[in-house]
Order: C-alpha cells, then structure tokens, then sequence
C-alpha cells in the first residue's frame, strides 16, 4: 500500500512538472518584420501595473495606469512623490501634470515640474512604445532580438537602453509584463499586472 502511495505522488509531480506554464510564443508564422509594425500602429490600449524608479540616490515605487487614446496618452502614478500622486496628459510635446493637490501645471513648466518631481524627464513619447514591446517608430533604434519568440531581448534609442524580461499573453497579443529601462543613473522598472486593448 504504501509502495504504491509513493508511486501514484512520482506520477503526480511528474504530470504537474510537464503541465509548466511555457512562456507565451507569438500569432504562428507571423515574423517580426510583420508584427513590429502592427505594434507600433496600436492606438487604443490600457495598462495597469508598478513602476519602481531609482534616479541616483532618490527613488520611489507607485501604482502606474496608462491609458493610450491615439497620440493622447494619459499616465497615472498613484502613490509616488510624498504627494499621493500625479496625472500626467502627454500628447507630442504638450505636456499637462495635475498634482494630488489638483494643482495643473503646463507645457515647458510641466516638464520642468515632472523632471524635478521624478529626478528625471521622462520620454513619454517613446514609452508609449517601450511598453508595447517595439521601438519608438519616429527614431533610429538598436534591436537585440528573441528570434525563437519573434520579440525584443533590448532595446537602445534616444540614450536609453530597454531590457525585456518577460511577456505574457494579453488581447491576442504577446506584450512586455517586465521590463527595464535605464539611462546614465536612472533606472526605472515596470511590472505590468493588466493589458487592455
């Protein structure tokens, strides 16, 4: 009896080792070539994850939900700087930071605010497609490439360099789940929990 107690659990981890969760592979037979630009053309999406910020020897982690709406992206941080937050509306250079004291500040204070407020201004134009797992569309890029997966290692561009650590399955799509981005002493890292397309 209890041979076989012991036999029936070795085949129950054996069958719970190969039910693993393998890593999300990408749409069969679409190369990277094909999806890079179907990525950067997304409009529409939402996230909802945690940002850690580390910018010499200030940091902080906050909340992150970022909603996309064409060239309008709208950033909230919940949470960071010994505030509670901030809402920030970006759309080309355009830039609108509304503090958790309702205080709404614009265009070249805004950034000015942001930078102080962050230690860093970040390129909220080019994130908007780091997150999406694809180069900013706009820029020379350098690319290291997951060629079993069809999706980026890294990235470089506009001087900072972009790792992909995971990617999970989301609205029929693979999109990054952790990343992280770095530029001289700013290192910034982002867990994404939800994608919404």
């Amino acid at each position: 009896m209890r041979i076989s107690v012991l036999r029936l659990g070795a085949a129950l981890c054996a069958v719970l080792a190969g039910c693993r969760t393998l890593p999300p592979s990408p749409p069969a037979g679409e190369s990277w070539e094909v999806r890079r630009p179907q990525l950067q053309a997304l409009e529409h999406f939402t996230l909802r994850g945690r940002v850690a910020v580390a910018a010499g020897s200030e940091g902080f982690n906050a909340g992150l939900r970022w909603t996309q709406e064409g060239n309008r992206s709208q950033v909230t941080l919940e949470g960071p700087l010994g505030v509670g937050g901030a809402q920030l509306t970006a759309s080309g250079d355009d830039l609108t930071v509304v503090t958790a004291r309702g205080e709404r500040i614009e265009s070249a204070a805004a950034h000015a605010e942001l930078a102080a407020r962050l230690g860093f201004d970040p390129p909220l134009s080019s994130l908007r497609y780091w997150v999406l797992g694809v180069p900013d569309p706009g820029q020379p890029a350098s690319e290291s490439l997951d060629p079993a997966q069809q999706r980026l290692a890294a990235l470089t561009q506009a001087g900072w360099h972009v790792e992909y650590q995971s990617y999970f399955a989301a609205s029929g799509e693979t999109l990054p789940a952790r990343m992280t981005l770095q530029r001289d002493a700013v290192r910034v890292r982002l867990l994404v929990d939800d994608w919404q397309r």
